[in-house]
Order: structure tokens, then C-alpha cells, then sequence
């Protein structure tokens, strides 16, 4: 809809970049131009005189019911006609998304948590907005691949192994033992311990020559646990790529880089690599002094795996502790000779959570922190989902529970959800299904149907400008507003057995076709009854 009167313009002016934006109230119209703010810099003229000429070449269009300079603005209202020729093609193809595949390949990583306990819920942000921009850029017509990088070749699994071995020897065989100051916590390393044993039996746990294989089995048993939390909030990957196994190339890394010129060693015989050649604060250690490759060598090796693979774009989402590696990773992606500018890194922010104003528990299973499945449990997976979309990834986000699971206005996800069951529910009563709308024409529409269904047509460019800026916040707040629009309408029109029930329902079909399809993009099912 939007970009068809862009084209209309174009058509009628010779200007190649046309901006239309949405006026603060609906009194100014359905789209606005400052298009003659432009123009009167390179004709050098007053942009209300031009806004008044742009009217006079756009006037008389079917498009449009009206066209009006204001301000220098160009102001449109369209018809109804219009509007009914959208609604057609939104029953026919919305659910569907774009028809025309848009000639970008993107790779897609995020969650990435390492695989050493079950998620939580600051895993579950960047996991659910994640999948959203996945489901959102695939119905636009990108071509996208999810990944899951499996950090299993690093310290964090080593002490996974060294927990379980500690806890056998300690619980299960009566052995002193000696914790050390980092080691993991929690039932689920009791759980973990219990099942090595009867596993492995008590030869495994007589030395610590079994760690590292302990530490390989603890990660595949957390790697099945964290499939199924993902699995519980709809989440699934098209690939999970291995550290351990990605690894094996670092050595080919470290030559690409030597022969760049890009590292150095210092007199304690650690590597370093330039990156403040790229910009970075500070040069990075990839080796320690003891040969043993850091965590950004692996963060390397992985990227030049990425690379190689020839997408048109990379995408990483990562938590907000981790914004001080972009700049390192950027720099080693152009000293193995990759454009650092095809990686975009989008940051998650943790969550404070509540419960009847109180600090959520921190579940005893984990140790000290609180489990996504505890809280997909309490609330489902819809409410979960809604509420860590409803802000920026990378601002602070705290919500109390007990607010999603009311029965009012004030849940947001409960108000979008009974708006869609509203007009469900009008249409069992009437006895009929969206094919009795598809041949009714939209004539004479007045100002609260025009506005009602220009909100609902307004799907398509709210998640093309939600996917551009990355912001999934825009798909839930557009959602809350047509929500309460439809049911401001409701509740001031007669529908049933009214002279205009036949365009209120196709209105109201256009309506719950963007809620039912909006929410899906989200992860979340409509209800159709309530």
C-alpha cells in the first residue's frame, strides 16, 4: 500500500527518494510528504509553494480522496476504493508473506549460551528475539539460516567435567575433596553427577584423566536440555556448529594472520593481534604464554568459518556483556581478508524479573539464577514471548509476572488476543467465513472504517521497518494499537444485522488476518476463542 503511492508519485515528479511518513493524528490524513522540503533547496523555493504545486499533479487520482498542502507537508487521505482493492489482496495473501524473494542470503546466529547448564531467562532474550527476526525477514522474503554456536571447546566446559568428577567422588564415593574456586553449582550438577556414575561406573572417577571426557559427555546431555527449553518457546536452528569441531582450523587462521602481518609476540611469549589497527582500544591476547589459544581465537577461527561460507550478510545477536568483542572480531575478520561490515552485532540486555513486586526466586535446580522453563512454566511460552518483545533487545527490561497472567486491558497480550477472538467470535454468531467477505466491495467508507482498515493494512510496512531497524518492539506496539482500535470500534458501532455489517466484516476480517499473522511472526498463536 505504501509503496504503491510512492510509485504513484514518482510517476506524476522526477524524484528518486520519496519518504512517507504517518501523521501524528489522523485529522492530517493517512500518509504525509516533506518531499517539498527537498525540492525547495534545489529549486530554491519556498516549500509551501511547491506543496501546493506537488497537490495540483497529484490531484484527481483514484488513489486519493483528497490532496492537501499543509505546512509544506503534502497530505494524503485515500479512497475507499483503494483501501478495498488492499483488503483484497491482504485476505488473499498476508499469512503468506512476500511473493517476490528479495536476493539476500543472511546467516543468523544468536542464544549461542555456552553448554554448561540449562538457559535462562537472559539466555531466553536474545533467543525470542532471535527467532522473531528470523520468522519476521523469512515473510519478507529474505533468505536466512539460524545458527547455534556451541562454545564446547573452551575452560567453562573443562569445569563442567571437573563438576561432575568433584561431585561423584564427593557424594556418591565418600572421597574429601577439593573444590576449587570456580566449578558449578546447582541440582542439576547433582542430576548430572548421578547419571555420569551410572554411566561411566566408578573406574571413570578414579583420576582426573577423565574429565575432559566427562566434560564432552555433560555438554551433549546440557545440549539436549537446552534444545527442549528452546523447543518449549517454539524455537528450533537450521544448523549447530560445533567450536570444538570448528577448532581444529585455528592453526590455519594463525598462518592467514601471521602472513598479514597481524600478530605479534610480546617477551612473556604470549600473541597478540593488532586490532587497534581496526580501531580497537587496546591489541588482544589470541595466545597465552602457556600455547593455549584464548577465547577470541575461537571467536576467530569461527568467523573465518562464517566468512567462507559466502552470505550476504551476517547477523549475530549477542548479550550485552560481550559488546567489547565486536570491535576485536571485526578486526580479525578483515585481517583474514573478509568486508567487517557484513557483520552486524545486536546486543540483548538481561532481565529483572518479579512476582507480586517481589524478586523472582532463584531456582534451586540451577544454583543462582532463574531458569527460562521455570518461567515459561508459570506464564507460557505467548506471554514470554510478548513481554521480551514488547522492548528494545538492548534495554533494561522488568516485568512482574503476576501482570501477565490478568484478564484485562492491562495485558497487553490478553487485549490483542481477545480482539482477535472478538471478531471471531461475531463471525460463528453471523454464520460466516471469510470467503462470504472476499466479494464484498468497501464503498462510501467514513472516517472510523477508513481508519480502522488502513491500521490493519498497515502490517506489510510495519515489519519491513521493524526488520530494517531491527526493532520487533514496532510488531507489538503496532499490535496493542490496532487491538484497541478494533475494539474502540466494537464498542461504538452496531455490527449485527446492521446496514453496514457486511463492510464491518470485511473490516474485521482484514483485521484479525494482521493480528493472527503479526502475533504468528512473534511466535505466538492466536486465540479464537476466549
Amino acid at each position: 500500500m505504501k509503496q504503491s503511492v510512492i510509485d504513484f508519485i514518482k510517476t506524476k515528479i522526477e524524484v528518486s527518494n520519496i519518504i512517507l511518513e504517518r501523521p501524528k493524528s489522523p485529522d492530517f490524513g493517512h500518509f504525509a510528504t516533506p518531499i517539498a522540503f527537498n525540492l525547495a533547496k534545489e529549486h530554491k523555493k519556498n516549500p509551501n509553494i511547491i506543496a501546493v504545486e506537488l497537490c495540483e499533479k497529484l490531484a484527481n487520482s483514484e488513489m486519493f480522496d483528497s490532496v492537501e498542502a499543509v505546512g509544506g507537508f503534502v497530505n494524503f487521505r485515500l479512497s475507499s476504493n483503494f483501501l478495498d482493492s488492499f483488503a483484497d489482496r491482504a485476505v488473499v495473501g498476508f499469512e503468506k508473506g512476500a511473493v517476490t524473494k528479495k536476493n539476500i542470503k543472511i546467516l543468523l546466529e544468536f542464544v549461542s549460551a555456552n553448554p554448561t547448564g540449562p538457559l535462562h531467562v537472559g539466555h531466553a532474550r536474545g533467543a525470542i528475539y532471535g527467532s522473531a527476526l528470523l520468522k519476521i525477514g523469512r515473510y519478507l522474503g529474505y533468505d536466512i539460516d539460524s545458527e547455534y554456536y556451541i562454545n564446547d571447546a573452551g575452560r567453562q566446559v573443562y569445569l563442567l567435567g571437573l563438576s561432575i568428577y568433584l561431585r561423584v567422588r564427593e557424594a556418591i564415593l565418600g572421597k574429601s575433596v577439593v573444590w576449587p574456586d570456580e566449578f558449578y553449582r546447582g541440582e542439576y550438577i547433582y542430576e548430572l553427577a548421578d547419571e555420569a556414575y551410572a554411566h561411566f561406573g566408578a573406574d571413570k572417577f578414579e583420576d582426573e584423566h577423565s574429565i575432559p571426557e566427562l566434560a564432552f559427555w555433560g555438554k551433549d546431555k546440557m545440549m539436549v536440555e537446552i534444545k527442549s527449553n528452546l523447543a518449549q518457546v517454539g524455537i528450533s536452528f537450521d544448523r549447530f556448529v560445533s567450536e570444538k569441531e570448528i577448532f581444529v582450523n585455528w592453526s590455519e587462521s594463525q598462518k592467514i594472520l601471521e602472513s598479514k602481518k597481524a600478530l605479534y609476540t610480546d617477551r612473556d611469549d604470549k600473541i597478540w593481534l593488532k586490532t587497534t589497527d581496526y580501531g580497537d582500544e587496546k591489541d588482544r591476547v589470541v595466545v597465552r604464554e602457556n600455547g593455549e589459544p584464548t577465547y577470541l581465537a575461537g571467536d576467530i577461527t569461527y568467523h573465518g568459518d562464517k566468512f567462507a561460507r559466502n552470505y550476504d550478510k551476517y547477523i549475530n545477536i549477542w548479550g550485552a556483556d560481550h559488546h567489547g568483542y565486536i570491535s576485536r572480531v571485526k578486526a580479525a575478520i578483515e585481517f583474514l581478508g573478509y568486508d567487517s561490515t557484513k557483520l552486524e552485532v545486536l546486543l540483548s540486555q538481561m532481565v529483572a524479573l518479579l512476582k507480586g513486586g517481589e524478586p523472582y526466586k532463584m531456582s534451586k535446580r540451577a544454583g543462582n539464577f532463574i531458569l527460562m522453563k521455570d518461567v515459561v512454566d508459570d506464564i507460557g511460552s505467548d506471554a514470554l514471548r510478548f513481554v521480551f518483545l514488547s522492548k528494545k533487545s538492548d534495554t533494561h527490561l522488568e516485568f512482574d509476572v503476576e501482570d501477565l497472567k490478568k484478564e484485562d486491558s492491562s495485558n497487553p497480550i490478553y487485549y490483542i488476543n481477545y480482539a482477535h477472538a472478538r471478531i471471531n467470535s461475531l463471525f460463528e454468531k453471523a454464520g460466516r467465513d471469510i470467503n462470504d467477505v472476499l466479494k464484498v466491495e468497501l464503498k462510501g467508507l467514513d472516517s472510523d472504517e477508513k481508519e480502522l482498515l488502513f491500521s490493519a493494512l498497515l502490517l506489510p510496512s510495519v515489519l519491513e521497518d521493524a526488520f530494517d531497524s531491527r526493532d520487533v518492539q514496532k510488531v507489538t506496539e503496532y499490535l496493542k494499537s490496532l487491538a484497541a482500535k478494533l475494539h474502540k470500534f466494537y464498542n461504538e458501532h452496531r455490527v449485527l444485522e446492521s446496514e453496514r455489517e457486511d463492510t464491518y466484516f470485511k473490516i474485521f476480517a482484514v483485521t484479525a488476518l494482521s493480528i493472527r499473522t503479526g502475533l504468528k511472526l512473534l511466535g505466538i498463536d492466536a486465540k479464537y476463542k476466549m
